[in-house]
C-alpha cells in the first residue's frame, strides 16, 4: 500500500480508501459481510473509511461503527452531510441549524466522540459560504471534527470558499472528493487545478465509473452488474455516450493486458497516478470485490501506458457529460438563467 499525506494537514493515509456505500440496503450487504470487508480493507493497510449520513438513511454509518468498534484511533474515518434526509425541507443543506444536528446523529451511529474528516457532500447554493464555514469551524474547536471538506464541488465555488474563510478568518476546507475515473476526465481541466493551488487533499469517488472499469460490461455480454439494476439508462448501449464508453472500455482492456494489468488494475493505478489525488475510494459490496481492487495498491502504470490511455480518452474530457455531479444550477433550472 501507499501513503500519501491528505493536502497540508500531515495525516498520512492510503492511496486506496474504503467507500462504505455500499455497506447495507443500497449494496445489500449485511453486517458480518461489512466487518469482513473492513477487516480486509486494514489488513492490507488500507486507513480511511468514507460514509455518510444519507448511504442507506444512516444504516452505513451504523455498520461502519459496529465494524470498527475498538479500532477507532487506527483508522482516519470520514463521513459527510448536506443531500436531503427523508423529507423534512430543513434535513438538508449546509446550514448552522442542520449540520450541527446532523453531526451529533453521525457521531451516534457511528459510535464514536469525533470524526476526522467531515464533508460536504454537495454545494448548497441557498447558504452562503460564511454561515457554513462558522457552523465547521465552530464543530472543529469543539473537538468534534478534526477537519472538513468538500464533495463535489464546482471549481469555481471551491476557490470562493477558501475565500471567504480568508475574509472572514475561519478554518477553511482541506480536502475535495470529486468523481474521476479514465472515462470522467473533466476535473483535470478545473477541479484539479484549483485544489493543486490551494494545496487541498483529493479523494477521488467513483474510479471504476460505477461498474464500468471493473470488467464487467464489455462488448457482446450482457450486463449484470449491481449499478445496472437501478441505473439502467447508465448502460443503455443506444445512447451515443454509452457505446462511446464501451469503445473506450475495449481499448483499455486491451492496453491493461499489453501491460500485463487487470483492467480494475489500470483504472485504479491510472486515477492515482495524478499528482493532484491522494487517494482513490473503492466501494466494494463484497470481499472479493475488494481483493480484486486491493491487486491496484500498488500499481504504477508507465509512462508508454499513460500515453496510450490518453489516447484512448482525451485528456479534461468526459465521455459521459450528462453524468457530472457538479454542474452549474442555472443550467439545470431554467429560471435560474433568466431575468
Amino acid at each position: 500500500m501507499q501513503y500519501r499525506t491528505l493536502g497540508r494537514t500531515g495525516v498520512q493515509v492510503s492511496s486506496l480508501a474504503l467507500g462504505a456505500m455500499n455497506f447495507g440496503r443500497i449494496g445489500r450487504t449485511t453486517q458480518d459481510e461489512a466487518t469482513a470487508i473492513v477487516d480486509a480493507a486494514l489488513e492490507a493497510g488500507v486507513n480511511v473509511i468514507d460514509t455518510a449520513d444519507m448511504y442507506g438513511d444512516g444504516e452505513s454509518e451504523e455498520m461502519v461503527g459496529k465494524a470498527i468498534a475498538g479500532r477507532r484511533d487506527d483508522i482516519v474515518l470520514a463521513t459527510k452531510a448536506g443531500l436531503p434526509i427523508g423529507e423534512e425541507r430543513n434535513h438538508q443543506g449546509g446550514s448552522r441549524r442542520w449540520l450541527v444536528t446532523e453531526l451529533e446523529a453521525s457521531l451516534r451511529r457511528l459510535g464514536v466522540d469525533h470524526v476526522d474528516l467531515y464533508q460536504i457532500h454537495r454545494w448548497d447554493p441557498n447558504t452562503g459560504d460564511e454561515e457554513t464555514l462558522s457552523a465547521l469551524t465552530d464543530l472543529q474547536r469543539a473537538g468534534k471534527i478534526r477537519y472538513f471538506g468538500s464533495s463535489t464541488f464546482p471549481a469555481y465555488r471551491i476557490v470562493q470558499a477558501q475565500w471567504a474563510a480568508r475574509e472572514h478568518r475561519l478554518s477553511r476546507y482541506v480536502t475535495e472528493q470529486p468523481s474521476y475515473s479514465v472515462l470522467q476526465r473533466g476535473i483535470e481541466a478545473h477541479v484539479l487545478p484549483v485544489t493543486q493551488e490551494y494545496g487541498l487533499g483529493v479523494l477521488v469517488w467513483s474510479p471504476l465509473a460505477s461498474g464500468w472499469l471493473s470488467g464487467a460490461v464489455r462488448e457482446g455480454r450482457d450486463i449484470t452488474t449491481h449499478r445496472s439494476a437501478f441505473l439502467p439508462e447508465r448502460f443503455d448501449m443506444s445512447i451515443p455516450a454509452n457505446r462511446a464508453r464501451l469503445d473506450a472500455v475495449e481499448r483499455l482492456a486491451k492496453i491493461a493486458e499489453d501491460a500485463g494489468l487487470t483492467l480494475i488494475q489500470l483504472a485504479l493505478g491510472f486515477v492515482t497516478a495524478h499528482p493532484g489525488v491522494t487517494s482513490a475510494l473503492v466501494g466494494p459490496r463484497t470481499v472479493d470485490h475488494l481483493h480484486a481492487q486491493l491487486a491496484a495498491a500498488d500499481t504504477v502504470l508507465t509512462a508508454d501506458v499513460l500515453d496510450a490511455i490518453d489516447e484512448t480518452v482525451t485528456p479534461g474530457t468526459d465521455l459521459a457529460p450528462q453524468e457530472n455531479h457538479d454542474t452549474p444550477p442555472a443550467l439545470l433550472n431554467p429560471t435560474l438563467r433568466r431575468r
